[in-house]
């Protein structure tokens, strides 16, 4: 038998040891995230180290990287002086002009514009959302962790969220899968839809030993 890889990620130079846990923990969802610069512009960033780590109180968390020399990047710092921002989640349709909003456009320049989005207001943030995205959440600043000089977790308190018509049934509490294709994030260049869903359904205790009887 071959003897399976193991490493120490503190002997890893730091890009291969983005590049081995990028490839393991996927897929991971991808946050198109909206803010407002000094001068009005609009920025929008994609980041795939996000997700959802509360209901009560509603949390989301964005690891957000600074620039080489040390300084926030754009979505850092405009969450930091405005204390809010918004979560456009991310499906297949969207997906050509999210990869656009990657560019490392100066800040005068808007995602928004260059990828040719179109932009709806918010209800409780000042912050405007993506009128392509099939959902937003409209997020305030809850807190920020200081992880290292390179690496912040901004964590969001969800405030309002918004889904297109057709996504949500409001009477089951269900999202309609046919029409839902959120869009998976992998490595290096690839993505990923969900291809066909299936379920496992969670068993309580004594529906565990009954079937063992």
């Amino acid at each position: 038998m071959t003897k399976p890889l193991s490493y120490d990620p503190n002997t890893l130079a730091e890009r291969d040891r983005y590049k081995l846990l990028i490839s393991l923990v996927i897929p991971r969802p991808i946050a198109l995230v909206t803010t407002v610069g000094p001068t009005g512009v609009v920025n929008a960033a994609p980041y795939s180290f996000f997700n959802l780590f509360s209901e009560s109180p509603p949390l989301a968390v964005l690891g957000l990287q600074a620039r080489p020399n040390g300084n926030l990047k754009d979505t850092s710092a405009h969450i930091r002086d405005r204390g809010e921002f918004v979560i456009n989640l991310v499906d297949e349709a969207l997906g050509a002009q999210m990869n656009q909003c990657a560019v490392d456009f100066p800040p005068e320049v808007s995602e928004i514009e260059a990828a040719k989005l179109n932009l709806l207001p918010s209800e409780k943030v000042k912050i405007p959302r993506i009128a392509e995205a099939p959902a937003a959440l409209e997020c305030r600043h809850f807190t920020t962790l200081e992880v290292s000089a390179t690496r912040r977790l901004a964590i969001g308190e969800i405030v309002h969220i918004h889904i297109r018509e057709g996504l949500w049934d409001p009477v089951k509490m269900r999202i309609d899968m046919t029409q839902y294709h959120p869009l998976a994030r992998l490595f290096g260049n690839y993505y990923a839809s969900l291809g066909e869903p299936f379920t496992h359904v969670r068993q309580s205790y004594e529906e565990w030993l009954a079937e063992r009887v």
